[in-house]
């Protein structure tokens, strides 16, 4: 099971939408996560947010860079950046992406050579429909 943690042991229900950027030669880049009303800014979540937490079946990957965007002096949404410095970390990272999407019914899109994961569009595979239809 892939999951994003906000508290460790309590998966966070909203599908973020993920946005990627790599550099020119490819060894870095970021992932950042964009959760509009996650349930960890809910009045019942547990305590503070100490980083967020990407689980899958190889382990985990944390970042501790997670800030909270409010609105109208209220938290609307989280958005945490997760960076990679290698290209092993940016392999590992994008296994963890596709078993997330695979797990949750999305798809990737790219937008002018940027790799983008999609969190608003579902993936017409998975819903038995074919590419293109």
């Amino acid at each position: 099971m892939t999951a994003i943690q906000f508290f460790r042991g309590v998966d966070e229900p909203v599908i973020p939408d993920i946005r990627l950027t790599r550099s020119r030669d490819g060894r870095t880049g970021q992932a950042l996560f964009v959760f509009e009303q996650p349930q960890a800014l809910a009045p019942e979540a547990m305590g503070d947010i100490t980083g967020m937490f990407l689980l899958d079946e190889e382990g985990e990957l944390v970042t501790r860079e997670v800030k909270a965007r409010f609105v109208n002096g209220k938290p609307s949404a989280l958005e945490a950046t997760y960076t990679w410095k290698t290209e092993a970390d940016f392999d590992r990272f994008m296994r963890f992406a596709e078993r997330y999407a695979a797990g949750h019914g999305l798809g990737f899109a790219e937008k002018d050579g940027d790799s983008e994961a999609d969190g608003a569009s579902p993936d017409p595979a998975a819903e038995g429909e074919p590419e293109g239809a």
